[in-house]
Protein backbone atom coordinates (compact mmCIF):
# COMPACT_ATOMS: atom_id res chain seq x y z
CA UNK A 1 0.00 0.00 0.00
CA UNK A 2 1.32 3.43 -0.92
CA UNK A 3 1.92 6.02 1.83
CA UNK A 4 -1.04 8.31 2.42
CA UNK A 5 0.24 10.64 5.13
CA UNK A 6 2.69 13.53 4.90
CA UNK A 7 6.06 13.40 6.65
CA UNK A 8 8.40 16.33 7.15
CA UNK A 9 11.77 15.03 5.96
CA UNK A 10 14.40 16.77 8.08
CA UNK A 11 17.01 14.03 7.98
CA UNK A 12 20.26 13.95 6.01
CA UNK A 13 18.35 13.33 2.80
CA UNK A 14 16.11 13.04 0.94
CA UNK A 15 14.85 16.53 1.60
CA UNK A 16 11.32 17.82 0.94
CA UNK A 17 10.34 18.68 -2.61
CA UNK A 18 8.20 21.62 -3.65
CA UNK A 19 4.67 21.18 -4.96
CA UNK A 20 5.94 22.26 -8.37
CA UNK A 21 8.61 19.54 -8.44
CA UNK A 22 6.09 16.99 -7.16
CA UNK A 23 3.69 17.91 -9.96
CA UNK A 24 6.46 17.53 -12.55
CA UNK A 25 6.73 13.83 -11.69
CA UNK A 26 3.25 13.22 -13.09
CA UNK A 27 3.86 14.78 -16.53
CA UNK A 28 3.29 12.40 -19.46
CA UNK A 29 6.21 9.96 -19.80
CA UNK A 30 8.62 10.04 -22.71
CA UNK A 31 11.15 7.51 -23.91
CA UNK A 32 14.87 8.06 -23.33
CA UNK A 33 15.51 9.27 -26.91
CA UNK A 34 12.30 11.25 -27.42
CA UNK A 35 12.98 14.79 -28.70
CA UNK A 36 11.09 16.26 -25.74
CA UNK A 37 13.27 14.41 -23.27
CA UNK A 38 16.50 15.19 -25.12
CA UNK A 39 15.62 18.89 -25.01
CA UNK A 40 15.24 18.60 -21.24
CA UNK A 41 18.63 16.90 -20.97
CA UNK A 42 20.16 19.86 -22.78
CA UNK A 43 18.35 22.21 -20.42
CA UNK A 44 19.65 20.28 -17.39
CA UNK A 45 23.23 20.38 -18.68
CA UNK A 46 23.02 24.13 -19.28
CA UNK A 47 21.60 24.84 -15.83
CA UNK A 48 24.03 22.51 -14.07
CA UNK A 49 26.93 24.23 -15.82
CA UNK A 50 25.81 27.50 -14.25
CA UNK A 51 24.97 26.05 -10.83
CA UNK A 52 28.35 24.31 -10.55
CA UNK A 53 30.07 27.31 -12.20
CA UNK A 54 31.82 24.67 -14.29
CA UNK A 55 34.91 25.84 -16.22
CA UNK A 56 34.68 26.13 -19.99
CA UNK A 57 35.44 22.82 -21.66
CA UNK A 58 33.94 20.68 -18.86
CA UNK A 59 31.79 17.59 -19.31
CA UNK A 60 28.54 18.16 -17.39
CA UNK A 61 25.74 15.61 -17.02
CA UNK A 62 23.82 13.53 -14.46
CA UNK A 63 24.21 9.81 -13.89
CA UNK A 64 21.24 7.58 -13.11
CA UNK A 65 21.54 6.71 -9.43
CA UNK A 66 22.14 8.38 -6.10
CA UNK A 67 25.23 10.14 -4.80
CA UNK A 68 27.19 6.93 -4.32
CA UNK A 69 26.72 6.18 -8.02
CA UNK A 70 28.18 9.58 -8.89
CA UNK A 71 31.02 8.91 -6.45
CA UNK A 72 31.79 5.68 -8.28
CA UNK A 73 31.50 7.44 -11.66
CA UNK A 74 34.09 10.00 -10.55
CA UNK A 75 36.48 7.31 -9.35
CA UNK A 76 36.02 4.82 -12.19
CA UNK A 77 36.87 7.45 -14.79
CA UNK A 78 39.88 8.88 -12.92
CA UNK A 79 41.47 5.95 -11.07
CA UNK A 80 43.34 2.93 -12.39
CA UNK A 81 45.66 0.45 -10.67
CA UNK A 82 48.86 2.11 -9.53
CA UNK A 83 47.59 5.67 -9.24
CA UNK A 84 48.38 7.23 -5.89
CA UNK A 85 45.52 8.88 -4.02
CA UNK A 86 45.36 11.01 -0.90
CA UNK A 87 41.94 10.60 0.68
CA UNK A 88 40.95 13.25 3.20
CA UNK A 89 38.70 11.40 5.65
CA UNK A 90 36.67 13.54 8.04
CA UNK A 91 33.73 11.15 8.33
CA UNK A 92 31.75 8.28 6.89
CA UNK A 93 31.58 9.48 3.30
CA UNK A 94 35.21 10.48 3.06
CA UNK A 95 36.01 6.92 4.10
CA UNK A 96 33.57 5.53 1.50
CA UNK A 97 35.30 7.54 -1.22
CA UNK A 98 38.67 6.14 -0.10
CA UNK A 99 37.27 2.60 -0.14
CA UNK A 100 35.92 2.97 -3.68
CA UNK A 101 39.29 4.24 -4.89
CA UNK A 102 40.94 1.20 -3.31
CA UNK A 103 38.50 -1.08 -5.12
CA UNK A 104 39.60 0.53 -8.38
CA UNK A 105 43.24 -0.24 -7.67
CA UNK A 106 44.52 3.05 -6.28
CA UNK A 107 47.29 3.15 -3.70
CA UNK A 108 45.33 5.13 -1.10
CA UNK A 109 46.77 7.08 1.80
CA UNK A 110 44.12 8.21 4.27
CA UNK A 111 44.51 11.58 5.98
CA UNK A 112 42.28 10.85 8.97
CA UNK A 113 40.67 13.71 10.88
CA UNK A 114 38.68 13.60 14.12
CA UNK A 115 34.98 13.19 13.37
CA UNK A 116 33.30 16.54 13.96
CA UNK A 117 36.27 18.61 12.78
CA UNK A 118 37.31 19.94 9.37
CA UNK A 119 40.68 19.08 7.87
CA UNK A 120 43.56 21.48 8.53
CA UNK A 121 44.85 22.73 5.14
CA UNK A 122 48.34 22.64 6.62
CA UNK A 123 48.05 18.87 7.06
CA UNK A 124 47.09 18.52 3.41
CA UNK A 125 50.05 20.64 2.31
CA UNK A 126 52.40 18.55 4.45
CA UNK A 127 51.06 15.33 2.91
CA UNK A 128 51.45 16.70 -0.62
CA UNK A 129 55.01 17.81 0.09
CA UNK A 130 55.88 14.42 1.58
CA UNK A 131 54.77 12.33 -1.42
CA UNK A 132 53.51 12.77 -4.96
CA UNK A 133 49.83 11.97 -5.51
CA UNK A 134 47.82 11.65 -8.72
CA UNK A 135 44.47 12.17 -6.99
CA UNK A 136 43.27 14.00 -3.87
CA UNK A 137 39.71 13.43 -2.64
CA UNK A 138 37.68 15.44 -0.15
CA UNK A 139 34.04 15.68 0.93
CA UNK A 140 33.01 19.33 0.89
CA UNK A 141 30.00 18.83 3.18
CA UNK A 142 30.53 15.73 5.33
CA UNK A 143 26.99 14.50 5.90
CA UNK A 144 27.92 12.24 8.79
CA UNK A 145 29.39 15.00 10.97
CA UNK A 146 27.90 18.32 9.84
CA UNK A 147 31.38 19.58 8.89
CA UNK A 148 32.35 21.80 5.97
CA UNK A 149 35.87 21.19 4.69
CA UNK A 150 37.87 24.19 3.35
CA UNK A 151 38.11 23.18 -0.31
CA UNK A 152 38.99 26.78 -1.27
CA UNK A 153 42.27 26.38 0.66
CA UNK A 154 42.94 22.81 -0.48
CA UNK A 155 42.30 23.14 -4.22
CA UNK A 156 45.17 25.51 -5.12
CA UNK A 157 47.62 23.24 -3.30
CA UNK A 158 46.51 20.13 -5.18
CA UNK A 159 46.93 21.98 -8.47
CA UNK A 160 50.37 23.25 -7.40
CA UNK A 161 51.46 19.67 -6.71
CA UNK A 162 50.01 18.31 -9.96
CA UNK A 163 47.15 16.28 -8.46
CA UNK A 164 43.54 16.02 -9.62
CA UNK A 165 41.08 17.07 -6.89
CA UNK A 166 37.81 15.12 -6.60
CA UNK A 167 35.21 16.99 -4.54
CA UNK A 168 32.11 15.32 -3.10
CA UNK A 169 29.38 17.99 -3.11
CA UNK A 170 26.51 15.58 -2.46
CA UNK A 171 25.20 17.67 0.45
CA UNK A 172 26.52 21.11 -0.51
CA UNK A 173 25.42 21.78 -4.10
CA UNK A 174 22.50 24.20 -4.14
CA UNK A 175 22.81 25.01 -0.44
CA UNK A 176 26.37 26.25 0.19
CA UNK A 177 28.68 28.48 -1.86
CA UNK A 178 30.42 26.35 -4.47
CA UNK A 179 32.18 27.58 -7.62
CA UNK A 180 34.34 25.18 -9.59
CA UNK A 181 35.81 27.91 -11.78
CA UNK A 182 37.02 30.03 -8.85
CA UNK A 183 38.02 27.25 -6.46
CA UNK A 184 40.00 25.36 -9.12
CA UNK A 185 39.05 21.74 -8.51
CA UNK A 186 38.69 19.13 -11.21
CA UNK A 187 35.86 16.66 -10.58
CA UNK A 188 32.70 17.42 -8.62
CA UNK A 189 29.57 15.37 -8.09
CA UNK A 190 26.34 15.74 -6.17
CA UNK A 191 22.85 14.25 -6.01
CA UNK A 192 19.31 15.39 -6.76
CA UNK A 193 17.67 14.83 -3.36
CA UNK A 194 19.39 17.29 -1.03
CA UNK A 195 20.26 20.92 -1.74
CA UNK A 196 18.86 20.73 -5.27
CA UNK A 197 15.38 19.87 -3.98
CA UNK A 198 14.42 17.00 -6.31
CA UNK A 199 13.66 13.32 -5.54
CA UNK A 200 16.56 10.84 -5.42
CA UNK A 201 17.60 9.02 -8.56
CA UNK A 202 19.78 11.36 -10.65
CA UNK A 203 23.22 12.62 -9.64
CA UNK A 204 24.93 15.57 -11.36
CA UNK A 205 28.65 15.33 -12.08
CA UNK A 206 31.25 17.56 -13.71
CA UNK A 207 34.65 16.63 -15.12
CA UNK A 208 36.75 19.74 -15.67
CA UNK A 209 39.33 20.18 -18.45
CA UNK A 210 42.30 18.84 -16.46
CA UNK A 211 40.30 15.80 -15.41
CA UNK A 212 39.26 15.10 -19.00
CA UNK A 213 42.91 15.15 -20.06
CA UNK A 214 43.81 12.57 -17.40
CA UNK A 215 40.79 10.30 -17.41
CA UNK A 216 41.43 6.57 -17.62
CA UNK A 217 39.89 3.76 -19.60
CA UNK A 218 36.76 3.06 -17.56
CA UNK A 219 36.05 -0.60 -16.83
CA UNK A 220 32.51 0.15 -15.64
CA UNK A 221 30.21 0.15 -18.68
CA UNK A 222 27.26 1.97 -17.11
CA UNK A 223 29.45 4.76 -15.68
CA UNK A 224 31.88 5.16 -18.59
CA UNK A 225 32.12 8.91 -19.17
CA UNK A 226 32.69 8.52 -22.91
CA UNK A 227 29.53 6.44 -23.28
CA UNK A 228 27.56 8.81 -21.06
CA UNK A 229 28.72 11.75 -23.18
CA UNK A 230 27.55 9.82 -26.25
CA UNK A 231 24.08 9.62 -24.71
CA UNK A 232 23.81 13.10 -23.20
CA UNK A 233 25.50 15.02 -26.01
CA UNK A 234 25.59 12.86 -29.14
CA UNK A 235 22.18 11.16 -28.86
CA UNK A 236 23.46 7.59 -28.83
CA UNK A 237 21.62 4.94 -26.82
CA UNK A 238 23.25 4.04 -23.51
CA UNK A 239 20.55 3.32 -20.95
CA UNK A 240 16.89 4.09 -20.24
CA UNK A 241 16.92 7.20 -18.12
CA UNK A 242 13.82 7.88 -16.00
CA UNK A 243 11.73 10.58 -17.66
CA UNK A 244 9.82 11.51 -14.44
CA UNK A 245 13.12 12.05 -12.62
CA UNK A 246 14.39 14.16 -15.52
CA UNK A 247 11.23 16.29 -15.29
CA UNK A 248 11.68 16.71 -11.54
CA UNK A 249 15.37 17.63 -11.74
CA UNK A 250 14.79 20.09 -14.59
CA UNK A 251 12.05 21.75 -12.54
CA UNK A 252 14.15 21.88 -9.38
CA UNK A 253 17.06 23.45 -11.25
CA UNK A 254 14.71 26.04 -12.74
CA UNK A 255 13.50 26.89 -9.23
CA UNK A 256 17.10 27.36 -8.08
CA UNK A 257 17.88 29.79 -10.87
CA UNK A 258 14.65 31.70 -10.35
CA UNK A 259 15.53 32.14 -6.66
CA UNK A 260 19.15 32.97 -7.48
CA UNK A 261 22.13 31.08 -6.08
CA UNK A 262 23.22 33.92 -3.81
CA UNK A 263 19.74 34.24 -2.33
CA UNK A 264 19.48 30.49 -1.92
CA UNK A 265 22.79 30.27 -0.07
CA UNK A 266 21.71 33.16 2.17
CA UNK A 267 18.41 31.42 2.92
CA UNK A 268 20.18 28.27 4.04
CA UNK A 269 22.55 30.27 6.27
CA UNK A 270 19.68 32.25 7.83
CA UNK A 271 17.61 29.14 8.56
CA UNK A 272 20.67 27.41 10.05
CA UNK A 273 21.35 30.32 12.40
CA UNK A 274 17.70 30.38 13.46
CA UNK A 275 17.89 26.68 14.24
CA UNK A 276 21.14 26.92 16.24
CA UNK A 277 19.75 29.82 18.29
CA UNK A 278 16.57 27.85 18.95
CA UNK A 279 18.55 24.80 20.03
CA UNK A 280 20.56 26.91 22.47
CA UNK A 281 17.33 28.18 24.02
CA UNK A 282 16.37 24.60 24.95
CA UNK A 283 19.88 23.61 26.06
CA UNK A 284 21.11 21.83 22.92
CA UNK A 285 24.14 22.46 20.70
CA UNK A 286 25.68 21.27 17.43
CA UNK A 287 28.92 19.32 17.23
CA UNK A 288 31.34 21.19 14.92
CA UNK A 289 32.91 24.54 15.86
CA UNK A 290 31.01 27.47 14.38
CA UNK A 291 33.41 28.20 11.51
CA UNK A 292 33.40 24.52 10.42
CA UNK A 293 29.64 23.93 10.45
CA UNK A 294 27.39 23.17 7.53
CA UNK A 295 24.34 25.37 7.13
CA UNK A 296 22.11 22.64 5.79
CA UNK A 297 23.10 19.56 7.83
CA UNK A 298 23.23 20.01 11.59
CA UNK A 299 24.85 17.41 13.88
CA UNK A 300 22.88 18.06 17.08
CA UNK A 301 24.58 16.72 20.21
CA UNK A 302 22.48 14.23 22.20
CA UNK A 303 22.33 15.42 25.83
CA UNK A 304 23.59 13.26 28.66
CA UNK A 305 21.05 10.70 29.87
CA UNK A 306 18.92 10.87 26.70
CA UNK A 307 18.19 7.86 24.49
CA UNK A 308 18.57 9.31 21.01
CA UNK A 309 16.55 6.58 19.26
CA UNK A 310 13.52 7.21 21.48
CA UNK A 311 13.63 10.91 20.60
CA UNK A 312 13.69 10.12 16.88
CA UNK A 313 10.84 7.66 17.33
CA UNK A 314 8.75 10.27 19.19
CA UNK A 315 9.39 12.90 16.52
CA UNK A 316 8.35 10.47 13.80
CA UNK A 317 5.42 8.79 15.53
CA UNK A 318 3.85 11.80 17.26
CA UNK A 319 4.89 14.72 15.05
CA UNK A 320 5.55 13.12 11.61
CA UNK A 321 9.05 14.64 11.57
CA UNK A 322 12.01 12.57 10.42
CA UNK A 323 15.56 13.30 11.60
CA UNK A 324 18.63 11.12 11.12
CA UNK A 325 20.77 9.10 13.48
CA UNK A 326 24.53 9.35 13.85
CA UNK A 327 26.90 7.09 11.93
CA UNK A 328 30.15 5.38 12.91
CA UNK A 329 31.78 6.88 16.02
CA UNK A 330 28.90 9.36 16.28
CA UNK A 331 26.18 6.69 16.48
CA UNK A 332 24.07 7.44 19.53
CA UNK A 333 25.86 10.76 20.04
CA UNK A 334 24.17 13.06 17.52
CA UNK A 335 21.01 13.59 15.56
CA UNK A 336 21.51 14.68 11.96
CA UNK A 337 19.01 17.39 11.05
CA UNK A 338 18.80 18.45 7.43
CA UNK A 339 17.40 21.82 6.42
CA UNK A 340 17.91 21.61 2.68
CA UNK A 341 16.37 22.79 -0.55
CA UNK A 342 12.71 23.64 -0.20
CA UNK A 343 12.88 22.22 3.34
CA UNK A 344 15.13 25.06 4.52
CA UNK A 345 12.39 27.32 5.90
CA UNK A 346 11.75 29.19 9.13
CA UNK A 347 8.41 27.40 9.44
CA UNK A 348 10.11 23.99 9.44
CA UNK A 349 12.60 25.16 12.08
CA UNK A 350 9.75 26.38 14.27
CA UNK A 351 7.84 23.12 13.83
CA UNK A 352 10.85 21.02 14.84
CA UNK A 353 11.79 23.24 17.78
CA UNK A 354 8.20 23.08 19.02
CA UNK A 355 8.22 19.28 18.87
CA UNK A 356 11.67 18.72 20.41
CA UNK A 357 10.94 19.42 24.12
CA UNK A 358 8.29 16.70 24.39
CA UNK A 359 10.39 14.31 22.29
CA UNK A 360 13.37 14.93 24.57
CA UNK A 361 11.21 14.11 27.54
CA UNK A 362 10.31 10.81 25.89
CA UNK A 363 14.04 10.12 25.47
CA UNK A 364 14.68 10.58 29.19
CA UNK A 365 12.00 8.13 30.37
Amino acid sequence: MLPSTERLLLGPGPSPVSSRVLAALSAPPRSHLDPDLLALLDDIRTRLTRIFSAPEGSAVLAVSGTGTTAMEAAVSNMVEPGRRALAIVTGYFGDRLAAIMERHGAEVTRLNVEWGRAVDPGAVIAALEHQRYDIVSVVHAETSTGVRNPIEAIAPQTMLHGAILIVDAVTSLGALPLRMDQTMFDVCYSCSQKGLGAPPGLSPIVFGPRALERRVSCRNYSLDLTLLEDFWMRRKYHHTISSPLVYALATALAEIEEEGLGARWARHESVHRQFVEGLAAIGLSVLPPEMERLWNLNAVVVPEGCQEAKVRAALLGKHSIEVGAGLGPLAGRVWRVGLMGSGATSANVERLLSALPSALQEGRT
